[in-house]
């Protein structure tokens, strides 16, 4: 039992001295000159000399020379962070005018493809624009019509071709029996020709005769 104890007090022992270690090591990497500000200040704090008055009030005397180089380190701090958000702000704005101009092109972006969709969805006819299936409905009505016309060109003309061969047989009928009729003419001419020579014949033995 006494072994326990003595074994528990000896860990207890080495764990302050490392802890104690550790916290020194600590101390030594504070600087006044490197780290961050929260460093610094620390050094400053552990590196004064402290002392308490009659009512046990705690005190930190630190040098003057600690407080101008902190002082500097803040200022170069402070400097250096209004830098940076000088920065930020310069890329902010750059970023936001990036932004703004993406935000152009791309309203203009999609005006081109809502008119190249408007093209593409609509037709032009004799400058008036109207959609593919009020197009097409014109195109096949005009088509419709110029068969239906195509159509009525074709029966007339059949029906003046059966017409104009009617004629023409009509008019060789007329020719023929116009053929036929001076023909018969011409024959009657010729037998009164000679009915009329035969009596001029005969009237001359007549006379010749007395």
């Amino acid at each position: 039992m006494n072994f326990t104890k003595a074994l528990t007090l000896l860990t207890l022992l080495f764990s302050l001295a490392a802890i104690s270690q550790t916290t020194d090591n600590d101390d030594d990497k504070l600087s006044l000159n490197s780290g961050t500000l929260d460093n610094q200040f620390d050094y400053v704090i552990k590196k004064s000399n402290g002392w308490n008055d009659e009512r046990g009030q705690s005190y930190r005397v630190i040098k003057t020379y600690w407080l101008t180089e902190l002082k500097e380190h803040v200022l170069d701090s402070l400097a250096t962070i209004k830098k940076d958000i000088i920065a930020t702000e310069i890329t902010v704005k750059a970023q936001t005018q990036e932004i703004a101009d993406l935000k152009t092109s791309l309203a203009n972006t999609q005006n081109t493809l809502d008119k190249t969709k408007s093209e593409k969805n609509n037709m032009s006819l004799l400058g008036i624009q109207m959609s593919k299936s009020s197009y097409s409905g014109i195109m096949w009505s005009i088509i419709g019509v110029l068969l239906a016309l195509l159509i009525f060109f074709i029966y007339q003309f059949k029906n003046s071709n059966a017409v104009t061969k009617e004629a023409k047989r009509t008019l060789a009928d007329v020719e023929d029996e116009f053929e036929e009729h001076r023909k018969t003419a011409v024959e009657r001419e010729q037998k009164v020709r000679r009915q009329l020579q035969d009596e001029i014949n005969k009237q001359k033995v007549i006379k010749a005769k007395k």
